[in-house]
C-alpha cells in the first residue's frame, strides 16, 4: 500500500506540474495519472487502495461542501446581487434538464439513471475557475463591474480538494468504455453546455454587462472538473447498471471541458474584460 501511494503522489504531482508548464488544469495530469496506474492499463495501485477508493472521494465532497460555504462572502453577495444568485443554480438547472431528456435518447439510460448523469455533470470546477479569477483580482481586468467576484460568489466553493481525489476517480474509469461512449458523449457534454451558457445569459440579463463580458462569464461557467471526480464514480460504486457508463462520461467531461475552458479564459480575460 504504501508504494502505491508514494507512486500516487509522485507520479500525480509530476503529471500535474508537467501539465501546468503547459498552461492546462493539473488536476487533467491527476487524472491521467489514474487511468495509466489504474487496473485497466498498468494496475499499479494496490487493490487495498481502490477498496477505499470510495470512502475517500466521499470525504473530499465532504470537503468541497464544507469549504464551499466557508468561502461564501455575503458582502461579495450583497454587492453583485440578482446575477450571482442567478448563476449559482439557473445555468445547472437548465444543463440538468437538457441532459434528462437527451441521455435515454443516446444512451437507453432510464429517466432516473439519466438524471443522476445530469446531477454529476451539471456543476462548475473551483479548481479551474478560482485561479483565475484571482489572477484577474491581481490584473485588474473587469474590477470595476466586479466580474471576478459574481463569477467566484456564483460558483461558491473554493480550490481546496485532496489530491487522491482525482488520482482514484482515474483508477476506477474503464478506459474501455470512453471510446465505446464516443461520440454521442460529447454531442451528451456539448448539449448540457449550450443550456448551460443560456442559463448563464439568463443570469445576466439586464446587467451593466456588455456583450464582450458576458461571453467571458459563459466561457467561465464551462470546465468542469472537481464535482465530477468526486461524486462521478458513485453510482457506479452503488452498483447501478448505468454506474460504470456514467463515470466514463464523468470523466470524459473533465478531459475536454477543463482543458477548453481554462484556454478559453486564459486567451480571451485580456481581450473580453476592461483592464482598470
Amino acid at each position: 500500500m504504501l508504494w502505491s501511494l508514494s507512486l500516487v503522489f509522485l507520479a500525480g504531482f509530476s503529471l500535474s506540474g508537467l501539465f501546468k508548464r503547459f498552461h492546462l488544469p493539473g488536476l487533467l495530469g491527476m487524472m491521467i495519472t489514474g487511468i495509466l496506474l489504474g487496473p485497466y492499463l498498468l494496475n499499479l495501485i494496490d487493490e487495498s487502495i481502490l477498496g477505499i477508493s470510495s470512502e475517500l472521494r466521499k470525504m473530499a465532497l465532504v470537503v468541497i461542501l464544507l469549504r464551499a460555504g466557508l468561502s461564501l462572502d455575503l458582502d461579495d453577495l450583497k454587492k453583485v446581487g440578482r446575477p450571482a444568485f442567478l448563476l449559482s443554480f439557473l445555468p445547472a438547472l437548465l444543463e440538468i434538464g437538457a441532459i434528462t431528456l437527451v441521455a435515454p435518447l443516446l444512451f437507453g439510460f432510464t429517466h432516473l439513471e439519466s438524471a443522476l448523469l445530469a446531477a454529476v455533470l451539471a456543476a462548475v470546477s473551483p479548481a479551474v475557475i478560482v485561479p483565475r479569477m484571482i489572477r484577474l483580482f491581481d490584473t485588474g481586468h473587469g474590477q470595476k463591474k466586479r466580474i471576478p467576484q459574481m463569477i467566484l460568489a456564483g460558483s461558491s466553493v473554493d480550490d481546496v480538494f485532496v489530491i487522491v481525489l482525482f488520482v482514484l476517480v482515474g483508477a476506477a474509469v474503464n478506459i474501455h468504455l470512453i471510446p465505446v461512449a464516443g461520440l454521442a458523449a460529447l454531442a451528451l457534454i456539448l448539449f448540457g453546455l449550450v443550456f448551460r451558457s443560456a442559463g448563464v445569459g439568463l443570469s445576466l440579463f439586464q446587467t451593466n454587462l456588455n456583450r464582450r463580458e458576458r461571453l467571458f462569464c459563459v466561457f467561465s461557467y464551462l470546465p468542469k472538473a472537481t464535482v465530477q471526480a468526486a461524486i462521478g464514480a458513485v453510482p457506479f460504486s452503488l452498483g447501478l447498471p448505468a454506474g460504470e457508463m456514467i463515470l466514463a462520461i464523468a470523466v470524459l467531461s473533465i478531459l475536454f471541458t477543463a482543458p477548453v475552458g481554462a484556454l478559453l479564459m486564459d486567451r480571451t480575460y485580456a481581450l473580453l474584460l476592461k483592464k482598470e
